[in-house]
């Protein structure tokens, strides 16, 4: 199409994707189709009238908090602007004072609020919450799950799929695909080839109306598997599993690799956990991890032998540490308020860099 008709341009040089810098053309008709998959995926737990917080960049227009409130208006409910997490105590004051019903946002920003909230006696109570942006921890989904005494949904998507690509449904049986705007296939990463229903692969996308720059079997670099048969919720709309870890992502310990993945269940289960970030350095046979993690300042929060001994106790982290390849070491900061560890999606470092 013309330059004309281009109506938002994304660069993505800080996200989970790997390469270089990639950039990405929408036209509006492109950006109308991610409110169409917006407004009827919170059509599934989100009613007319509901007061919706909504924790993701919104204030630039176009992004994808901006078109997820004005989905959220076509829906009948009232979504209230707020942006990423930057303060847990200045989140929850806005989320008492603008008396909020549901939320959506990042998930293990969404983790530390629930967290707080309990740890200073301000009880909370939400209908429902949206994860999005990142992977879905069910550590950090039970933890929001129990603080905030709602239901849990997950949502994948991606920039370049034009934000919207699957989302749960109340059976939480995977996420139904937006088969009216994407085509999903799982493939082989080696051969390259589609893989049966079932199995684990690399998801590929190919954009159905997209005008602005279409996509042909992209890869998007994420692990998962279409689920065969029919939701039990009776659709019959193709569902991918929930996404955990990323080709390339993992880290080599001995004979086995270590994905965030792994760490997230081990550690945000822990209480008073707020965040982490965990490093990896030296060569293959020698590794040496170390996670430094933001803790509550209250006296169940874990110190830093209970995190090491979570993070040994995933199974490839304790097989490397009996056989002498890795060390595992923890540190604590005992926070009032909270500040992210790492900005954007959520990875393993090696000392000199993001692990890739």
């Amino acid at each position: 199409v013309p330059q004309g008709e281009i109506a938002r341009v994304v660069t993505l040089d800080t996200s989970g994707t790997s390469g270089p810098p990639k950039r990405f053309y929408f036209t509006r008709d492109d950006q109308e189709l991610t409110l169409e998959f917006f407004r009827h995926g919170m059509s599934v737990f989100t009613r007319p009238g509901e007061r919706v917080l909504i924790l993701l960049p919104c204030h630039r227009e176009g992004c994808v908090g901006d078109l997820l409130y004005t989905a959220l208006q076509r829906l009948g409910a009232q979504p209230v602007k707020h942006g990423v997490v930057r303060s847990l105590p200045e989140t929850l004051e806005t989320m008492e004072a603008e008396r909020i019903e549901a939320l959506v946002g990042i998930p293990a920003q969404v983790g530390a609020l629930a967290r707080y909230a309990a740890a200073k006696d301000r009880p909370v109570r939400l209908k429902n919450v949206l994860l999005s942006t990142d992977h879905v921890p069910g550590s950090v989904a039970a933890n929001v799950a129990a603080q905030f005494g709602c239901e849990v949904f997950g949502h994948f998507g991606m920039t370049e799929m034009g934000l919207g690509g699957g989302v749960e449904c109340r059976a939480h049986a995977g996420y139904h695909a937006f088969a009216a705007d994407i085509w999903f296939e799982v493939i082989d990463p080696v051969t390259l080839r589609p893989v049966p229903d079932g199995e684990y692969g690399e998801v590929v996308i190919t954009t159905l109306r997209r005008r602005g720059m279409p996509l042909i079997r992209y890869r998007t670099g994420d692990v998962s598997r279409i689920l065969p048969g029919v939701c039990p919720c009776g659709s019959s709309l193709l569902r991918l599993e929930r996404l955990t870890r990323r080709l390339g992502a993992g880290v080599r310990i001995g004979a086995d690799e270590l994905h965030l993945c792994d760490l997230d269940e081990a550690l945000f289960s822990l209480p008073g956990l707020l965040d982490f970030k965990a490093v990896i350095s030296g060569p293959e046979d020698k590794r040496r991890l170390r996670i430094h993690a933001a803790v509550l300042d209250a006296p169940f929060s874990p110190g830093a032998d209970a995190v090491a001994r979570a993070a040994t106790g995933i199974g490839s982290v304790a097989r490397a540490v009996g056989d002498g390849c890795l060390s595992v070491e923890a540190e604590t900061e005992k926070v009032a308020d909270w500040v992210p560890m790492h900005a954007g999606k959520r990875t393993i470092f090696h000392e000199e860099g993001a692990c890739r």
